[in-house]
């Protein structure tokens, strides 16, 4: 056996020597590999690491005024009975000059009425059209229910872009958030506030402190109050507390302020006759003015509260400018996408947890913003969960979010943002 067994060691094959994993992974993997492999991360690494920064300026973004962007062919907006009827008249092969001279400008002014270009001279007058200061009307009108009502997502559809952070988790407003609508003569501003509740007792809940305490506060201070609630939510898990607050605030008719009820989330309600139910349960409270079924999110119903909001408009100078978005509210409003998408992403106690600043905001000469915020955790266990494997979590928050701000600015802008301990 001996012999046998010296016979197969000298008759086998040298084994070839097998490739470097590395060489695979080099040319497989989707991540960069760092040069020195030889480097251990220490502390040090780990909390000033370039993984825990998001900078959209190393990622190849097309600019918005961009002239090598390529140039989406636009689909014809004519009617095609007009086209028709103006292919017929210039095919002029076999007919005189003079008709040809008459059919030709006529089937031009069909192709003008039929996209429907508006003249220089109605130009003109939009542009010139200002609302005197006289003649201005203003309301303001602030917006208060308990947490995840649909309140940002109302505030939103109401002005026409995102100025509040909407997220299915509660308590994602954490302040007063003002959002503004210019239509005709009228300007109305609404005060997005954070979520409020009452205790067993019937008292404010201050669960959130300041915050809350806050939004208590401003309550008598707008010229009419929207009380919001969750329809849905009511019909399926009724609470106390949410029935609580819409009967405290509706028990008395207050002697300057006008207040209604807002019945939300009434497209996830499948039988509707079950709204009808809801309404006679507070149809007897004499302090609402008004009661009505909406869906912030989808826009059902949105009409007519705008409509009689617009008629509850008293003569007073505008406060803000219908034109021109400031400096203060662009601020705001990146701070909310930021946020928005930082609840989408970060799950648990982590987001509520999260110091969120805005360190530098500057326009460069190119007309791109430059944004960085920062994002500070208490723990370094969450600042590895929020950092991501490879910075993937913090860089998808960063990119949608930039994405985002470019569409509501109408313009480039390049986000950093950067997570570090307190």
């Amino acid at each position: 056996m001996k012999a046998l067994r010296a016979l197969r060691t000298l008759s086998s094959k040298p084994r070839k020597t097998p490739l470097n994993p590395t060489f695979f992974h080099r040319f497989y993997a989707a991540q960069p590999q760092e040069d020195d492999s030889s480097h251990t991360p220490s502390l040090s690494d780990s909390e000033n690491g370039s993984d825990s920064v998001f900078d959209s300026t190393h990622y190849d973004i097309p600019t918005i005024s961009s002239d090598s962007k390529p140039k989406i062919p636009q689909k014809p907006t004519w009617n095609t009975k007009y086209r028709s009827k103006a292919d017929e008249l210039i095919d002029q092969k076999k007919k005189p000059d003079d008709l040809i001279f008459k059919n030709s400008s006529l089937a031009k002014k069909l192709l003008e009425a039929a996209v429907c270009l508006p003249s220089d001279d109605e130009d003109e007058e939009d542009e010139e059209e200002v609302v005197k200061e006289e003649d201005q009307k203003a309301l303001s009108v602030g917006i208060i229910g308990a947490p995840n009502a649909g309140k940002s997502a109302l505030t939103n559809y109401m002005v026409g872009t995102k100025v509040a952070a909407v997220s299915r988790k509660t308590n994602t407003t954490t302040h007063e958030v003002l959002g503004v609508m210019t239509k005709g003569d009228t300007q109305i501003c609404f005060f997005d506030t954070p979520g409020i509740t009452l205790s067993n007792r019937g008292c404010p809940y201050k669960d959130f402190k300041v915050r809350v305490e806050s939004a208590w506060s401003s309550v008598n201070l707008y010229d009419v109050l929207i009380v919001i609630f969750d329809v849905h939510r009511h019909l399926t898990r009724p609470d106390a507390r949410v029935i609580g607050l819409i009967k405290r605030m509706g028990a008395e008719s207050h002697p300057i302020q006008k207040r209604v009820l807002c019945m939300n989330k009434i497209d996830l309600v499948e039988k509707k006759k079950d709204l009808l139910t809801v309404a006679e349960q507070f149809k007897d409270l004499p302090g609402y003015e008004r009661h009505f079924m909406i869906s912030g999110l989808k826009g059902s119903g949105v009409k007519d509260l705008t409509q009689y909001l617009m008629d509850q408009a008293v003569k007073r100078s505008w406060e803000e400018d219908p034109f021109i978005m400031t400096e203060e509210v662009m601020k705001n409003i990146s701070l909310e996408v930021v946020r928005e998408r930082l609840l989408d992403h970060v799950h648990q106690e982590i987001p509520y947890g999260i110091e969120h600043r805005l360190m530098d905001w500057k326009e460069l000469r190119d007309g791109s913003l430059r944004i960085e915020q920062h994002l500070i955790t208490p723990k370094l266990s969450q600042r590895k969960i929020l950092v991501g494997k490879k910075g993937c979590k913090i860089g998808r928050i960063g990119m949608e979010a930039n994405e985002e701000l470019r569409s509501i600015f109408k313009r480039d802008v390049h986000l950093i943002l950067q997570v570090r301990l307190k």
